[in-house]
């Protein structure tokens, strides 16, 4: 059981900061983002429709790069 939460976690969706501005939507230990937004709230968006698809769950990050809220 503990493998396969494991599993799910592995493949989280990122909402996080994107250096150059705006926001990104990032599979877990992914080099390059999904895509990216103007605004976080455009990011949460996009990630909860891919995550749903995909059996899998959203990390939400503050500007900061810190965890706010996992779904």
């Amino acid at each position: 059981m503990a493998a396969e939460k494991e599993e799910k976690n592995t493949g989280a969706y990122f909402v996080s900061p994107h250096p150059d501005g705006g926001w990104q939507v990032k599979r877990a230990n992914a080099m390059k983002a999904l895509k990216r937004f103007d605004t976080k709230a455009e990011a949460e968006k996009y990630a909860k429709q891919v995550a749903k698809n995909q059996d899998s769950n959203v990390v939400r990050q503050k500007k900061d790069g810190k965890i706010q809220k996992k779904h």
